[in-house]
């Protein structure tokens, strides 16, 4: 197995929903005009609290300065791991529960806090610019590490980091947060870059105009309707996911589907804001759902998580991950 380590400098971003107006002109360039900005890795997360921008440096210039923008401090590098013969534009619905055991358990058993991003066609993890001197150490012996350079991937050195880590105490991670199910049903989808001017006018209704939706309700056990919707615009290939009722203003035949029409359930983890500096959250949904054997997207956003899982395994997603809650540590 190979873990590439992408050229991408990656920033994270929230955009307050009452300033998203600010950003539209730019929003629009990164995602219709990518020769325009030299972007090559974009995506855009629709949530009922706020907008999350992942954008590389040359994507961050289109922001303006704001007082409704607000940047995590870290910058961000994206890993994404590769198999002998795999191709990343694979649409098999993999997700985090393969890479759980083999990455983001390491990770977080180093206290290494990690960004998932699950796509169409593949799954990056965002780790922090600073942490990866500990990353490469943590999964050198599981993995061949490349560093891609210029589109091509080359081996990566060990950025002389080799010595004084210490093994981590194992530990049992218990779910500690606060899990809901919105009623809505999701997709994972895509589309060709070169139908993208013949749905634009769809596009920039969904991702800015159709947000009218009533306030967020308390968490609960069943949340109703949640507004969700995520575009990415990375290396070329256009990820797209969105409930089945706004895939339904889709023209036929231009969204990519599986050959099972494949629906998912999401359930969203955190009661409050997560922040960016615990560790083990992903790991504590993702191995649990890796014990059970059900497949998983996962989107990590600026606020809260979400995990989507296939329509029929909900309530024992629900059930596997309650029954492993504890208490904080």
């Amino acid at each position: 197995m190979e873990l590439h380590i992408l050229e991408h400098s990656l920033k994270v971003a929230s955009i307050a929903k009452e300033g998203i107006q600010f950003f539209t002109h730019g929003l629009i360039k990164l995602a219709f005009l990518p020769s325009k900005t030299r972007c090559k890795f974009f995506t855009l997360t629709e949530t009922p609290e706020d907008y999350t921008i992942i954008v590389d440096e040359e994507g961050f210039k289109e922001l303006p300065v704001s007082e409704f923008l607000s940047v995590a401090e870290a910058t961000w590098l994206a890993l994404n791991v590769v198999s002998g013969g795999g191709s990343s534009s694979s649409n098999q619905p993999i997700g985090v529960t393969k890479i759980a055991k083999s990455v983001i358990a390491p990770l977080a058993d180093h206290n290494i806090s990690v960004f998932m991003l699950s796509t169409y066609q593949t799954d990056f993890i965002l780790v922090r610019e600073r942490d990866l001197p500990l990353v490469m150490h943590t999964l050198s012996s599981e993995f061949t590490l490349l560093r891609v350079v210029n589109g091509e991937a080359v081996a990566a050195n060990s950025l002389g980091m080799t010595n004084g880590f210490v093994k981590p105490k194992l530990v049992q991670r218990p779910v500690i947060h606060p899990l809901s199910s919105p009623s809505n049903m999701f997709c994972v989808t895509s589309l060709d870059p070169d139908t993208l001017p013949s749905v634009a006018t769809i596009l920039m209704d969904v991702m800015f105009y159709s947000s009218g939706v009533k306030e967020s309700p308390a968490p609960s056990d069943d949340l109703e309707y949640i507004r969700f919707f995520s575009f990415s615009l990375i290396e070329g290939y256009v990820s797209l996911v969105m409930d089945e009722e706004t895939q339904k203003r889709f023209p036929l035949n231009v969204l990519f589907t599986s050959a099972s029409g494949e629906l998912w359930k999401m359930v969203r983890i955190g009661g409050q804001p997560l922040g960016f500096d615990e560790c083990g959250i992903v790991a504590q949904i993702s191995e649990s759902l890796a014990a059970a054997d059900i497949p998983a997207y996962y989107i990590s956003t600026f606020k809260f998580d979400h995990a989507l899982v296939p329509e029929e395994n909900i309530q024992s997603v629900i059930g596997a991950l309650r029954t492993n809650e504890g208490g904080g540590q």
